[in-house]
C-alpha cells in the first residue's frame, strides 16, 4: 500500500511540473484564469438547472472546451519560449482573451439566475473582450 502512495504521489508530482512548465509557470493570472474557469462552468450548470436544461453531454463539452482553454495557454507559452525566444506577450494575450470571455460568461449567467448585475463591471469585462476602447472599437 505504502509503494502505491508513494507512486501516486510521484505521478502527481510528475504531472504538477509538466503543466507548469507547459503553461508557464502557476502566476497571477493562471491562478485567476483557473478560478474564471470554474466559477463559470458552477454557474453554467446553476442556469441549466434553472432552465431544466442540464445535459451531460453539454457539460463534457464544455469540460473539452475548458481544456482547451489551458491548452491555448500552453500553446502560447510555447510560442513565446521557443519561437519568439522569450518573454510572455502572447501567453498574456491569450490568457485575457479567455479571463475576458469567461468573465462575461459568468455575468451572463448570473444575469439568467436572477442577480443583479453592475454595468460598470460588465463595460470593463467587455471592454476587454473587444481588446478596444469603449465602445468596442479597436
Amino acid at each position: 500500500m505504502h509503494d502505491a502512495w508513494k507512486a501516486f504521489q510521484i505521478s502527481f508530482a510528475g504531472i504538477g511540473a509538466w503543466l507548469g512548465w507547459f503553461l508557464g509557470g502557476f502566476d497571477g493570472l493562471i491562478y485567476a484564469l483557473v478560478l474564471f474557469v470554474t466559477i463559470d462552468y458552477i454557474t453554467g450548470v446553476m442556469r441549466a438547472i434553472l432552465e431544466k436544461e442540464l445535459s451531460s453531454e453539454i457539460g463534457a463539452r464544455g469540460v473539452f472546451k475548458k481544456v482547451l482553454i489551458f491548452t491555448m495557454v500552453g500553446i502560447g507559452h510555447i510560442i513565446d519560449s521557443y519561437i519568439l525566444s522569450g518573454g510572455s506577450a502572447i501567453r498574456t494575450a491569450v490568457i485575457f482573451f479567455y479571463l475576458s470571455n469567461e468573465g462575461v460568461s459568468i455575468l451572463e449567467n448570473a444575469v439568467v439566475i436572477g442577480l443583479p448585475v453592475p454595468e460598470g463591471l460588465c463595460m470593463v469585462l467587455k471592454q476587454l473582450r473587444s481588446g478596444g476602447d469603449k465602445d468596442g472599437s479597436k
